[in-house]
Protein backbone atom coordinates (compact mmCIF):
# COMPACT_ATOMS: atom_id res chain seq x y z
CA UNK A 1 0.00 0.00 0.00
CA UNK A 2 0.97 3.59 -1.06
CA UNK A 3 0.86 6.23 1.33
CA UNK A 4 1.22 9.76 1.19
CA UNK A 5 1.28 11.45 4.42
CA UNK A 6 1.13 15.38 4.52
CA UNK A 7 2.94 16.24 7.06
CA UNK A 8 5.34 19.27 8.94
CA UNK A 9 3.86 18.51 11.90
CA UNK A 10 4.68 16.38 14.90
CA UNK A 11 1.91 13.87 14.58
CA UNK A 12 2.98 13.50 11.27
CA UNK A 13 5.99 12.62 12.13
CA UNK A 14 5.20 10.13 14.87
CA UNK A 15 3.08 8.70 12.15
CA UNK A 16 5.31 8.30 9.79
CA UNK A 17 7.66 6.51 12.48
CA UNK A 18 5.01 4.03 13.69
CA UNK A 19 4.33 3.01 10.28
CA UNK A 20 7.20 3.30 8.18
CA UNK A 21 8.18 -0.45 9.43
CA UNK A 22 4.97 -1.98 8.44
CA UNK A 23 5.20 -4.97 6.15
CA UNK A 24 4.02 -3.80 2.76
CA UNK A 25 3.30 -0.26 3.34
CA UNK A 26 5.65 2.09 1.60
CA UNK A 27 5.62 5.92 3.19
CA UNK A 28 5.70 9.26 1.65
CA UNK A 29 5.73 12.33 3.71
CA UNK A 30 5.57 15.84 1.84
CA UNK A 31 6.51 18.98 3.60
CA UNK A 32 5.53 22.43 2.57
CA UNK A 33 9.00 23.61 2.65
CA UNK A 34 8.09 26.73 4.21
CA UNK A 35 10.65 25.83 7.63
CA UNK A 36 14.16 26.17 6.55
CA UNK A 37 15.94 23.32 8.84
CA UNK A 38 12.48 21.03 9.20
CA UNK A 39 13.11 18.28 11.89
CA UNK A 40 12.51 15.17 9.11
CA UNK A 41 10.45 11.97 9.80
CA UNK A 42 11.52 8.39 8.90
CA UNK A 43 11.11 7.11 5.67
CA UNK A 44 10.94 9.16 2.12
CA UNK A 45 10.55 12.43 2.43
CA UNK A 46 9.34 14.81 -0.36
CA UNK A 47 9.25 18.75 -0.19
CA UNK A 48 7.06 21.83 -2.39
CA UNK A 49 4.14 22.20 -3.42
CA UNK A 50 2.25 20.14 -5.76
CA UNK A 51 0.56 22.38 -8.39
CA UNK A 52 -2.49 23.22 -6.67
CA UNK A 53 -5.67 20.81 -6.52
CA UNK A 54 -4.77 19.13 -10.05
CA UNK A 55 -0.93 18.91 -9.84
CA UNK A 56 -2.21 17.37 -6.93
CA UNK A 57 -4.25 14.59 -7.85
CA UNK A 58 -1.96 13.85 -10.85
CA UNK A 59 0.87 13.12 -8.42
CA UNK A 60 -1.63 10.75 -6.33
CA UNK A 61 -2.49 9.16 -9.76
CA UNK A 62 1.18 8.62 -10.81
CA UNK A 63 2.42 7.45 -7.44
CA UNK A 64 -0.44 5.16 -7.70
CA UNK A 65 -1.15 6.39 -3.88
CA UNK A 66 -3.59 3.90 -2.01
CA UNK A 67 -4.63 6.48 1.22
CA UNK A 68 -3.61 9.85 1.83
CA UNK A 69 -3.06 11.36 5.87
CA UNK A 70 -3.21 15.22 5.65
CA UNK A 71 -1.48 15.38 9.18
CA UNK A 72 -0.60 19.32 8.46
CA UNK A 73 -0.74 22.33 10.67
CA UNK A 74 -4.17 23.02 12.32
CA UNK A 75 -4.03 26.13 10.67
CA UNK A 76 -2.70 24.96 6.56
CA UNK A 77 -6.69 25.19 5.56
CA UNK A 78 -5.52 26.00 2.21
CA UNK A 79 -3.52 22.81 1.69
CA UNK A 80 -6.40 20.58 3.70
CA UNK A 81 -8.92 22.00 1.36
CA UNK A 82 -6.87 20.97 -1.97
CA UNK A 83 -6.23 17.72 -0.36
CA UNK A 84 -9.65 16.86 0.25
CA UNK A 85 -10.31 18.13 -3.63
CA UNK A 86 -8.19 16.12 -4.85
CA UNK A 87 -8.62 12.81 -3.16
CA UNK A 88 -11.54 12.98 -4.01
CA UNK A 89 -11.55 13.40 -7.33
CA UNK A 90 -8.80 10.76 -7.73
CA UNK A 91 -10.95 8.33 -5.89
CA UNK A 92 -8.34 8.14 -2.59
CA UNK A 93 -9.17 7.33 0.38
CA UNK A 94 -8.48 10.37 2.53
CA UNK A 95 -7.80 11.04 6.51
CA UNK A 96 -7.01 14.20 8.53
CA UNK A 97 -5.50 13.55 11.50
CA UNK A 98 -5.25 17.09 13.79
CA UNK A 99 -4.58 16.73 17.39
CA UNK A 100 -7.25 18.56 19.81
CA UNK A 101 -6.94 22.08 20.50
CA UNK A 102 -6.51 23.96 23.91
CA UNK A 103 -8.74 24.00 26.62
CA UNK A 104 -9.61 27.10 28.47
CA UNK A 105 -9.01 26.70 32.27
CA UNK A 106 -9.94 28.32 35.31
CA UNK A 107 -7.66 31.63 35.82
CA UNK A 108 -7.41 31.86 32.19
CA UNK A 109 -8.09 35.15 30.18
CA UNK A 110 -8.81 34.32 26.74
CA UNK A 111 -10.45 36.00 24.25
CA UNK A 112 -11.54 33.69 21.38
CA UNK A 113 -11.37 35.86 17.00
CA UNK A 114 -12.22 34.04 13.67
CA UNK A 115 -9.11 35.25 12.30
CA UNK A 116 -5.79 37.71 12.10
CA UNK A 117 -7.78 40.54 11.30
CA UNK A 118 -10.00 40.08 14.35
CA UNK A 119 -7.09 39.40 16.86
CA UNK A 120 -5.37 42.84 15.31
CA UNK A 121 -8.56 44.51 16.38
CA UNK A 122 -8.74 42.88 19.60
CA UNK A 123 -5.22 43.76 20.80
CA UNK A 124 -5.67 47.34 20.85
CA UNK A 125 -8.32 46.95 23.66
CA UNK A 126 -6.00 44.81 25.80
CA UNK A 127 -2.29 46.01 26.16
CA UNK A 128 0.82 47.58 24.88
CA UNK A 129 3.31 45.45 25.11
CA UNK A 130 2.56 42.15 22.23
CA UNK A 131 3.74 38.42 21.97
CA UNK A 132 3.11 37.49 19.01
CA UNK A 133 3.07 33.83 18.56
CA UNK A 134 1.29 32.99 15.20
CA UNK A 135 4.83 31.97 13.20
CA UNK A 136 6.48 34.21 10.57
CA UNK A 137 3.22 34.22 8.45
CA UNK A 138 0.79 36.72 9.06
CA UNK A 139 2.54 38.93 10.93
CA UNK A 140 1.89 41.83 8.73
CA UNK A 141 -1.99 41.97 9.68
CA UNK A 142 -0.59 43.62 12.90
CA UNK A 143 1.70 46.38 10.69
CA UNK A 144 -0.23 49.00 11.13
CA UNK A 145 -0.73 49.32 14.83
CA UNK A 146 1.34 51.62 15.29
CA UNK A 147 2.60 53.08 19.30
CA UNK A 148 2.36 49.08 20.47
CA UNK A 149 5.73 47.05 21.27
CA UNK A 150 5.72 43.68 19.44
CA UNK A 151 8.17 40.61 20.98
CA UNK A 152 7.56 38.23 17.49
CA UNK A 153 8.73 34.38 18.55
CA UNK A 154 9.16 32.44 15.09
CA UNK A 155 11.40 29.61 13.99
CA UNK A 156 12.28 31.35 10.81
CA UNK A 157 12.29 35.13 10.37
CA UNK A 158 8.61 36.49 9.67
CA UNK A 159 8.25 37.83 5.89
CA UNK A 160 6.44 40.66 4.54
CA UNK A 161 5.66 43.94 6.76
CA UNK A 162 6.12 43.99 10.47
CA UNK A 163 4.84 46.63 13.07
CA UNK A 164 6.89 49.70 13.46
CA UNK A 165 8.05 48.79 16.92
CA UNK A 166 9.11 45.52 17.32
CA UNK A 167 11.33 42.34 18.69
CA UNK A 168 11.82 39.26 16.76
CA UNK A 169 13.30 35.81 18.86
CA UNK A 170 14.03 33.15 16.61
CA UNK A 171 13.19 30.04 18.47
CA UNK A 172 11.91 26.62 18.27
CA UNK A 173 10.00 24.48 20.71
CA UNK A 174 9.30 23.04 23.16
CA UNK A 175 9.42 25.86 25.56
CA UNK A 176 9.72 25.79 29.70
CA UNK A 177 7.04 26.97 32.04
CA UNK A 178 9.07 29.20 34.33
CA UNK A 179 11.50 30.58 30.60
CA UNK A 180 8.08 31.28 29.74
CA UNK A 181 7.31 33.15 32.55
CA UNK A 182 10.41 34.79 32.70
CA UNK A 183 10.47 35.76 29.24
CA UNK A 184 6.73 37.42 29.67
CA UNK A 185 8.22 39.49 32.89
CA UNK A 186 11.61 40.48 31.01
CA UNK A 187 9.28 42.19 28.06
CA UNK A 188 6.59 43.26 30.66
CA UNK A 189 4.42 41.30 28.47
CA UNK A 190 0.98 42.28 28.80
CA UNK A 191 -1.31 40.46 25.86
CA UNK A 192 -0.67 37.68 24.00
CA UNK A 193 -1.66 36.61 20.64
CA UNK A 194 -1.45 32.95 19.46
CA UNK A 195 -3.10 30.57 17.55
CA UNK A 196 -5.45 27.41 18.62
CA UNK A 197 -2.76 25.04 17.26
CA UNK A 198 -3.23 22.41 20.35
CA UNK A 199 -0.30 20.07 21.08
CA UNK A 200 2.14 19.96 24.23
CA UNK A 201 5.31 21.83 22.60
CA UNK A 202 3.98 25.30 22.84
CA UNK A 203 1.23 25.13 25.79
CA UNK A 204 3.94 26.56 28.04
CA UNK A 205 2.67 30.52 27.08
CA UNK A 206 -0.78 29.65 28.13
CA UNK A 207 0.35 29.00 32.13
CA UNK A 208 2.80 31.50 31.74
CA UNK A 209 0.06 33.76 30.77
CA UNK A 210 -2.18 32.30 32.97
CA UNK A 211 0.29 32.41 35.93
CA UNK A 212 0.70 36.32 35.25
CA UNK A 213 -3.12 36.64 34.63
CA UNK A 214 -2.31 38.44 31.27
CA UNK A 215 -4.98 38.47 28.67
CA UNK A 216 -4.73 35.64 25.75
CA UNK A 217 -6.31 36.32 22.25
CA UNK A 218 -6.95 33.02 20.81
CA UNK A 219 -7.22 32.23 16.94
CA UNK A 220 -9.97 29.77 15.95
CA UNK A 221 -8.22 27.04 13.48
CA UNK A 222 -10.30 26.58 10.52
CA UNK A 223 -12.65 24.29 9.94
CA UNK A 224 -12.31 20.82 8.16
CA UNK A 225 -13.42 20.90 4.38
CA UNK A 226 -16.93 19.74 4.91
CA UNK A 227 -18.13 16.08 4.98
CA UNK A 228 -14.16 15.39 5.90
CA UNK A 229 -13.54 12.31 7.91
CA UNK A 230 -10.84 13.04 10.75
CA UNK A 231 -9.08 11.31 14.20
CA UNK A 232 -6.97 13.90 16.93
CA UNK A 233 -4.35 10.59 17.62
CA UNK A 234 -1.32 8.73 15.68
CA UNK A 235 -2.82 5.95 16.88
CA UNK A 236 -6.53 6.01 15.40
CA UNK A 237 -4.66 7.40 12.24
CA UNK A 238 -2.83 3.87 12.02
CA UNK A 239 -6.00 1.80 12.69
CA UNK A 240 -7.91 3.75 9.75
CA UNK A 241 -4.73 3.10 7.63
CA UNK A 242 -4.74 -0.59 8.55
CA UNK A 243 -8.51 -0.28 7.94
CA UNK A 244 -7.31 0.65 4.07
CA UNK A 245 -5.15 -2.54 3.05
Amino acid sequence: MNILILGGTREARELADATTGERGWRIVSSLAGRVRDPVLPAGQVRVGGFGGIAGLRKWLADKAIDAVVDATHPFAGTMSAHAAAAAAQAGVPLLHLRRPGWRERPGDRWVRVPDLASAAETVAGLGDRVFLTIGRQGVGAFAHLSGYRFLIRAIDPPTGPLPPIHEILLARGPFDVDAEIRLLAEHAIDVLVTKDSGGELTAAKLTAARARDIPVVMIDRPPLPNAASGVETVAAAQEWLRAQA
